[in-house]
């Protein structure tokens, strides 16, 4: 297959520009026939070459969130303006910058041209699309309304992005701080440390138990630098294989929802995740049962996944979808369960989700911002306690050798 940029004229005179994934030239001249035109000029794109090193990092990089987010927006704008599905794909894949999309946009719209659906098509690039896009597009593919449904993926997309970055951005401080203070304490045992221990040799006095643990450490890291640094390496290593395994996320969930502070702010963003999740597709017309096993797929926290794997099996019994969460309040706010209640009761399920989802978001952003005047204390208190140990295991001895004369 080769991609083709070309340039062709309407029957009523109207020249434009398109890009499209054919066989050859020959499949080219039957698409645009296809379309109500004829061919002016092709020009085969050659960063499709497979000895093409740009080839090769589109296929090996991932897709920023924005770019997701601008695909569904854009294109649901498009088609709300009438523009036809493969018309609107081809300006799309213009007007991209990164390779990896503009690769997935044009076998998309090679495959909408030949009469696949757009959800079909999305569904073949799950590493760019999430089940939850793909789904809400099918539902407005059968609903007859596929640009609000785009609008609104793009809007999940970008209130879940939103989330995760208000999370990163909160961890990202005292991480910093953390590092500091190991790169700090070993540069201090490789280079600092080792004058004090020969001081230390030649007076010849017995030297105090701290003492001797951070002369210790200096002098295995002094002598053993590489096996030091290798031990550390392949311990990270470990431990994130480890946290990669069903047992070591297991481990991790259970780690922070345990934690102080924490453990509130993990409930509070599921109950977000999964709100959210539920008001989109339900808003766009997907079925409780599917919308359910997509938001245990959206969320991360294994536990939550348990309560919404229940909820599933419960609303398939016939119950209502409160149920579960309401019978869940040590994991999920009892807020949640009381919300959906209300929309049960009244018929407006998915805007109940929606003010939840919306009102749980505004929770975990005003708790990440807070969380730095919490963060800072404790960190304090850690760097006070290392700085105050080492001081004083150093001082002690000099000390005592003091007395002595």
């Amino acid at each position: 297959m080769a991609r083709f940029t070309y340039t062709a004229q309407k029957n009523d005179g109207e020249v434009y520009k398109g890009v499209a994934v054919a066989q050859d030239r020959f499949e080219l001249y039957n698409i645009i026939r296809r379309e109500g035109g004829h061919l002016l000029s092709l020009q085969v794109d050659k960063s499709q070459n497979t000895f093409n090193p740009m080839y090769w990092l589109g296929k090996l990089t991932t897709v920023p969130e924005q770019q997701k987010i601008l695909f569904a927006r854009n294109l649901g704008v498009m088609l709300g303006a009438g523009l036809p599905l493969s018309r609107a794909l081809a300006v799309i894949e213009r007007q991209t910058k990164d390779s990896h999309l503009v690769q997935a946009i044009s076998e998309i719209s090679s495959d909408v041209r030949h009469g696949t659906t757009l959800h079909e098509s999305l569904g073949k690039f799950p590493s760019i699309f999430p089940r939850l896009t793909v789904a809400m597009v099918r539902a407005g593919e059968e609903g007859g309304d596929l640009s609000s449904s785009l609008v609104v993926a793009s809007e999940q997309m970008e209130h879940a992005s939103d989330l995760k970055k208000k999370i990163r951005g909160a961890m990202i401080y005292p991480a910093i701080i953390l590092f500091a203070i190991i790169g700090i304490g070993i540069l201090m045992m490789i280079y600092v440390v080792p004058t004090l221990a020969q001081t230390f040799e030649e007076m010849g006095s017995e030297l105090p138990f701290a003492t001797k643990v951070i002369l210790w450490i200096s002098d295995f890291l002094v002598n053993n630098t590489i096996v030091a640094f290798g031990g550390i390496v392949v311990g990270g290593l470990l431990i994130t294989s480890y946290f990669r395994t069903k047992q070591g996320k297991r481990f991790k969930d259970f780690a922070f929802l345990r934690m102080p502070v924490v453990g509130e702010m993990v409930r509070e963003v599921n109950a977000a995740r999964t709100s959210r999740t539920l008001a989109s597709l339900l808003s766009s017309g997907v079925g409780i049962l599917p919308a359910l096993e997509i938001a245990e797929d959206v969320v991360q926290n294994s536990y939550f996944k348990e309560v919404i794997a229940e909820a599933r099996k419960s609303v398939g019994d016939g119950d209502p979808l409160s149920k579960t969460f309401t019978r869940r309040e040590d994991l999920y706010p009892p807020f949640v369960g009381e919300m959906m209640s209300v929309g049960e009761e009244t018929g407006q399920t998915p805007d109940m989700l929606k003010r939840m989802a919306q009102y749980y978001e505004s929770e975990v952003d005003r708790k990440t911002k807070d969380m730095s005047t919490i963060i800072e204390p404790v960190l304090m208190l850690l760097i006070g306690g290392m700085v105050g140990f080492f001081a004083i295991s150093m001082i002690m001895p000099i000390y005592g050798i003091s007395q002595h004369i």
